[in-house]
């Protein structure tokens, strides 16, 4: 369990959750499977539904007849809920941080502090890997990924640089690509410029933010009246978009008003501000420092099947 992945925020999100004993929940982003126990130990009966699309959290899987594990991306969740007869549930969890086995397994390309092929797939019978947007994408491309993605200041000199060593050779594995990339990171700031690079790539390769929308989108019509929407974000654009669904209802964060011009938004947000780590976890998992917990409770008449 801890050497898969160590689970951040596990206490506060699954309180933010309100699990009841008899209710059915889904924790849309399985991993190491911590989240799950967590939710399972405070309910003595009801459904738990699991969802991950890494075969390697399916070893995970907890022999427990209250749970259902579904190896599958958690942008299909009400289509494989229903399909499992579970048409409303009481709260739905998603932990969006890549787990730390991914980091610390080094063939799987997640992270540049080993030397492997650039892959990124969270589900690796999924065709598309970083290598290849690397090396198939425009220069136009790939400067608007690592800007809309990575928030990269210079991506338009990253996009160059690549392309210019594409042009010698592919870009294939972690070391050709910190080479490709030297000329535009900054001095003593190297590691956190390959983070950001690192960071549009994965999203692009696994459709993040997509598959984050349709999850949104689809937890309105899945909670009860009075069900819990609890998510754990790690970069900005996660974050936005979770605030403003919370919000709004949209991941646009447009506000709209009932015939009386009030403002009105399906969700009562529980969390006016983000929660965050605490100095001890930061301290005992570094991985914890960017995590932000948002919550937000359906609220009357909002509920739909």
């Amino acid at each position: 369990m801890a050497a898969y992945h160590i689970p951040v925020l596990l206490h506060e999100s699954v309180d933010a959750l309100c699990v009841k004993a008899g209710g059915t929940y889904i924790d849309a982003t399985y991993g190491g499977g911590s989240h799950a126990r967590e939710i399972l130990r405070r309910m003595p009966k009801g459904r738990l539904l699991a969802f991950d699309r890494d075969a390697d959290a399916d070893a995970n899987r907890i022999d427990d007849r209250r749970l259902t594990f579904i190896r599958n991306d958690f942008r299909y969740i009400r289509s494989l809920a229903r399909y499992e007869g579970v048409k409303q549930v009481d709260g739905i969890l998603a932990d969006l941080g890549v787990s730390s086995h991914q980091f610390d397994t080094p063939e799987r390309g997640f992270s540049f502090r080993f030397e492997a092929t650039l892959d990124m797939r969270m589900n690796r019978q999924s065709t598309l890997t970083a290598a290849q947007v690397l090396n198939m994408y425009s220069e136009s491309r790939l400067q608007m990924l690592f800007k809309m993605y990575g928030e990269v200041e210079n991506a338009s000199k990253a996009a160059r640089c690549i392309v210019n060593r594409r042009h010698r050779e592919p870009v294939e594995t972690v070391g050709e690509l910190v080479e490709a990339l030297r000329p535009c990171m900054p001095r003593q700031a190297e590691h956190k410029y390959l983070a950001t690079i690192f960071q549009a790539l994965r999203i692009e390769v696994n459709a993040e933010m997509q598959a984050l929308e349709r999850l949104l989108v689809q937890s309105l019509k899945l909670l009860k009246e009075g069900g819990r929407l609890v998510v754990i974000t790690y970069h900005s654009l996660e974050d936005r978009m979770v605030k403003n669904f919370m919000r709004t209802g949209n991941v646009e964060g447009q506000r709209t008003k009932d015939f009386y011009g009030q403002e009105r938004s399906p969700f009562t947000v529980v969390t006016k501000k983000a929660v965050v780590p605490k100095e001890e976890e930061i301290r005992a998992n570094t991985r914890a420092r960017s995590a932000k917990l948002r919550v937000a409770e359906v609220a009357a008449g909002s509920s739909s099947q």
